[in-house]
């Protein structure tokens, strides 16, 4: 399908500065765009890619004044005009009938909902229970007397372990695992004897966990993620973890058991943070930070072990200063007849 530049700006109440009947035929970004498409600039470090790029189109800011493209459309949001026009280009979502596979294994005492989807392989052990409208991929496992809300996507290759509680909504990316045993172990006379984990997993409503996240089970009680709460790729979260409401937490990042994180959180990828710790509401933390205590008060945090931004960022100054100041001492003690050796 194509669309003119006029329909275009229509469509996301923009003012046009260009030909209205350019034909549009799709939507890229600034590197992979072609002549016949349409793309868009809102960070002025992608000016230099804005420059090169081949679109015969872009969504610019509505102070934008320079012309690089053909064509441009003047908006408050390039970015999300750019968003509403991909959707109209993208190809139609699949459709996932509602059904049961021939090859699904359904044990007795299982309650399914209406307009429930279950793949092939897929296996429901006794007990368990499943909303309306939820759908679960091909050759997932969900085990002894779980439940799991309405309306919740679960892809393949999903394993829910036993009694853990999922909400409404949930989406389960592929390779997600909920509920293995936490890690615990004590010392027995020079060997590792195991803790056992009798807890559960509960995962609230309008939760999304992304591929390969591991979720452990509770050592006693519950591991809990909060409703709202999105978890990206390969994330550990350990057993007796508290995940705050609408938390974000992205890849590679593990967070120790019994460690507490607020609401409205953002960890960045491959963050490490210690077991039985707490993190308060609206807290920021920087990309690889080691957290070893406590974060009280909010605001942004970064740096190993993590202090307030402004303070990190003055610390790496300091540190990126330290060879011109190694200079000017050694210029000093030459001007001044010091060896380096003598005391201070």
């Amino acid at each position: 399908m194509k669309l003119t530049l006029q329909e275009l700006a229509e469509s996301c109440g923009g003012t046009l500065q260009g030909d209205p009947s350019l034909t549009i035929s799709g939507a890229a970004s600034l590197a992979e765009a072609t002549p016949d498409e349409i793309t868009f600039y809102a960070n002025p470090r992608y000016l230099a890619a804005f420059r090169k790029t081949r679109a015969a189109a872009a969504f610019v800011p509505a102070n934008f004044e320079e012309q690089i493209v053909v064509a441009q459309i003047l908006v408050e949001n390039p970015m999300k005009a750019f968003e509403q026009i991909a959707l109209h280009f993208a190809p139609e979502p699949i459709a996932v009938a509602t059904e049961i596979h021939p090859s699904a294994i359904i044990a007795e005492g299982v309650s399914l909902g209406e307009n429930v989807s279950l793949g092939p392989n897929v296996v429901l052990e006794p007990g368990v229970q499943i909303g309306d409208g939820t759908r679960i991929g091909a050759n997932s496992y969900i085990g002894h007397e779980t439940t799991i809300g309405e309306g919740v996507i679960i892809y393949p290759n999903v394993t829910i372990r036993e009694r853990i509680k999922i909400g409404h909504r949930v989406i389960l990316h592929c390779g997600v695992v909920i509920g293995s045993d936490g890690f615990g172990f004590e010392d027995a006379g020079g060997a590792q004897k195991k803790v056992p984990q009798i807890g559960i997993v509960q995962i609230d409503d309008d939760v999304e966990v992304g591929a390969g996240t591991t979720i452990d089970r509770a050592r006693f009680g519950r591991t809990w993620i909060q409703e709202g709460v999105k978890i990206d790729n390969l994330v550990q979260i350990a057993h007796n973890v508290v995940i705050g409401k609408h938390t974000i937490i992205c890849a590679q990042t593990g967070i120790a058991g019994s460690s507490r994180i607020g609401q409205r959180v953002v960890i960045a990828g491959q963050v490490g943070i210690v077991g039985h710790i707490e993190v308060d509401d609206d807290t920021t933390i920087g990309a690889q930070c080691g957290v070893t205590k406590s974060l009280r008060g909010g605001g942004a945090w970064w740096s190993r072990p993590p202090v307030p931004l402004r303070e990190a960022k003055r610390q790496v100054a300091w540190v990126r200063r330290l060879g011109k100041l190694f200079d000017r001492v050694a210029a000093l003690e030459q001007r001044e007849k010091i060896s380096p050796n003598d005391p201070i």
